[in-house]
């Protein structure tokens, strides 16, 4: 299936890795996805993002916060005793550098190959059905984006995050309306 993708979709599937390693997580996430998508110049995706008001450091800032942050009933609970969990991370970064706390899995230290998760690979499969669905010969940035729309995974929750409406969004990369 990889044959298929143009290359700007190519490079993005490769920089989901790049950014995952970069982040420190032992998965390609379909967020990752995203962000490689949202961070790639000139194609249809990224401008579809842009113009939804989403860019790539913001983009990155949601996802690192929604890796790295514990639940809003957990970060309640320990706001009950006198914890600040901002001020526990700040301090605990200070001490032992960025992404200390990481996401309590052990980071990758080497290079090589990291797998993807379940939503990354059901984005890219449903990347190829949208491309077909649309009579495309060729799976874009843009079918990344479609298939990651109906995944529904963390690349999703991220966008929802932002504001972004799916629903226009999805117009957007299948017929060029305006958001």
């Amino acid at each position: 299936m990889f044959e298929r993708f143009t290359k700007p979709a190519r490079d993005a599937v490769t920089a989901a890795q790049t950014y995952a390693a970069e982040l420190g997580h032992d998965r390609i996430g379909d967020d990752h996805l995203l962000l490689a998508v949202g961070s790639s110049t000139g194609s249809s995706a990224a401008r579809a993002l842009a113009d939804a008001g989403v860019d790539a450091a913001g983009l990155r800032a949601e996802i690192e916060r929604a890796h790295g942050r514990l639940g809003n009933d957990d970060a309640d609970a320990l706001s009950t005793l006198g914890i600040d969990l901002d001020a526990v991370r700040s301090k605990v970064e200070e001490t032992f550098g960025a992404g200390a706390l990481g996401s309590g899995k052990p980071r990758r230290r080497f290079g090589g190959h990291i797998p993807f998760t379940k939503d990354a690979k059901k984005t890219l499969e449903l990347s190829l059905r949208e491309a077909i669905r649309l009579g495309d010969r060729s799976i874009g940035t843009e079918h990344i984006l479609l298939g990651l729309l109906r995944t529904e995974g963390q690349g999703h929750a991220a966008l929802r995050a932002l504001g972004v409406d799916a629903a226009a969004l999805r117009r957007v990369l299948e017929h060029g309306e305006a958001a």
